[in-house]
């Protein structure tokens, strides 16, 4: 139900949301947020109080980094108890990256994290930016029959779909349906009305405070496999001064050569104490490392299963942990649990590390 109390904070960090077209030139420059209401009228009618705050400078998806995603959780922390709400609008390229790392680390989240963008500037005559963030800030400000927020979780709100964060990826740089849940439904589809799922969302612990985190670690690399890979590529990226962890994008459920020098290769890592995560290229599916002979064979050579998760929630989770300043150890073990709904970890008698 709207009521004029209901508050929701924009957050606009940069992305093609974001722009309009100069008149004169034809060229794309981004807008004053503080004029929101004036680019998008439409936003009177929803009966909300929204204020904005803009990233100074905004910054282009392609050059976020972990520095950006800490200020980002310093807004909506120092922010936490004056709105019912968040959207963030967040160029497309980097968003499920960005999405996965604060569902880390806004810990014991209790309100909605919206993020959306578009893919045509909001200004343009065609754009979906209009309805991405209408739709977003009405999720944002909505309620079940208790009165709780409806959606207490960093999301994707992208063309008719809402996705948790860290289960996303982008699928597209042409379609408006940019982004994909691979491995887990969605927890919205939107049409004439908003159809939430509500057994897929979670249920935060209403009793706990919010407890964010501000330190990320970037000492992590992707490894993508690929027919032909050779072994000094393999070596330059896994004897990276200060490497910590490593997320190896195998093929299929989790299968990788057996070259004796790739072996060797990723033994040496792991005996270093480097943490590697075997993950699939496949865009949807789980690693099973005791399927097949060759996944066996990265396990038992220290390799670790990242189920089901995306590349973006592996690489955001490993930050985070080191973040932490935890050994390999600690971090081998937090990796096979599941913090905000990240990954799917199978039956404790599936579990093969």
């Amino acid at each position: 139900m709207t009521t004029p109390s209901t508050s929701v904070l924009i957050i606009y960090t940069g992305g093609t949301i974001g722009m309009t077209q100069n008149p004169e030139t034809g060229a794309l420059e981004p807008f004053d947020f503080n004029h929101l209401i004036d680019n998008v009228p439409e936003l009177r009618r929803l009966g909300y109080s929204i204020s904005t705050i803009q990233f100074d400078p905004i910054i282009d998806s392609s050059e976020t980094e972990p520095t950006q995603w800490s200020k980002l959780v310093h807004i909506i922390a120092d922010n936490y108890e004056k709105y019912y709400g968040f959207v963030v609008l967040h160029g497309t390229d980097t968003m499920a990256y960005t999405a996965s790392a604060v569902s880390f680390m806004l810990e014991n989240l209790g309100k909605p994290v919206i993020f959306t963008g578009s893919q045509l500037p909001i200004g343009m005559l065609r754009t979906d930016g209009k309805e991405n963030l209408i739709t977003a800030i009405e999720i944002a400000a909505d309620r079940d029959e208790h009165g709780n927020p409806r959606v207490p979780e960093v999301c994707i709100f992208f063309e008719n779909a809402l996705m948790r964060g860290n289960r996303t990826s982008k699928i597209s740089s042409q379609f408006f349906n940019a982004f994909t849940s691979p491995n887990y439904p969605l927890l919205a589809h939107v049409g004439i009305n908003i159809n939430y799922d509500d057994v897929e969302i979670h249920t935060p612990d209403n009793n706990e405070p919010l407890k964010p985190h501000f330190n990320m670690d970037n000492n992590v690399v992707v490894l993508k496999l690929f027919p032909g890979i050779n072994r000094h590529a393999v070596h330059q990226a896994l004897t990276i001064p200060g490497l910590k962890g490593v997320v190896l994008e195998t093929f299929g459920s989790g299968n990788a050569p057996r070259y004796d020098w790739f072996l060797e290769e990723l033994r040496n890592a792991t005996e270093r104490g480097i943490v590697i995560v075997n993950v699939t290229q496949c865009s949807s599916g789980s690693v099973q490392m005791g399927l097949y002979r060759t996944g066996n064979t990265l396990r038992d050579i220290g390799i670790i299963s990242g189920f089901d998760s995306t590349t973006e929630a592996a690489l955001a989770k490993l930050m985070f942990l080191f973040g932490h300043h935890l050994t390999p150890e600690q971090v081998i073990e937090a990796m096979k649990r599941s913090f905000v709904g990240e990954v799917t970890i199978p039956r404790p008698s599936a579990v093969s590390q």
